[in-house]
């Protein structure tokens, strides 16, 4: 079985590192703006849907990796924020599609306007982590190039 060198764990833990500073600052940056962080997260989910999504609760649960009833909580309490609104689908009308509201939209913008400036600024210390494991893989695949 296949083991890590001392120098993969610890590009790994650097890596986990600056994945947990960005949550962090992602988490507060949310708060700061008055929303949980799955609000926002749901919030970006709308409008980082593909063209051809509809922005139903079951689209939008999967692309959270959420149950239903958990998204609708989530919607619910937008919705109370005035920063999402449903509407009946136009082919079924059963069906419920949520959109951004302007002020969902402008609190979305306000808060992508900052993950973009500190993915920026925290974009070489991601590329620095992920170095040694992407050296570590090459070396690994010449070694067994020149086993064979």
């Amino acid at each position: 079985m296949e083991d890590l060198t001392l120098a993969e764990y610890r590009a790994l833990a650097e890596f986990r590192l600056q994945i947990r500073r960005f949550l962090h600052f992602s988490e507060e940056q949310a708060r700061t703006h008055g929303l949980e962080p799955r609000q926002h997260q749901l919030l970006l989910a709308i409008r980082g849907l593909e063209p051809d999504a509809q922005p139903t609760i079951g689209t939008l649960a999967a692309q959270m990796q959420l149950k239903h009833h958990t998204t609708v909580e989530l919607v619910d309490r937008l919705e109370r924020h005035r920063y999402v609104a449903r509407s009946a689908g136009a082919r079924d009308r059963r069906q419920v599609l949520v959109r951004l509201t302007p002020s969902g939209a402008s609190v979305l913008r306000s808060l992508s306007l900052a993950h973009r400036q500190e993915l920026e600024s925290a974009g070489p210390a991601f590329t620095a982590a992920l170095r040694p494991l992407r050296k570590a893989r090459a070396d690994a695949r010449k070694a067994g190039r020149s086993a064979a």
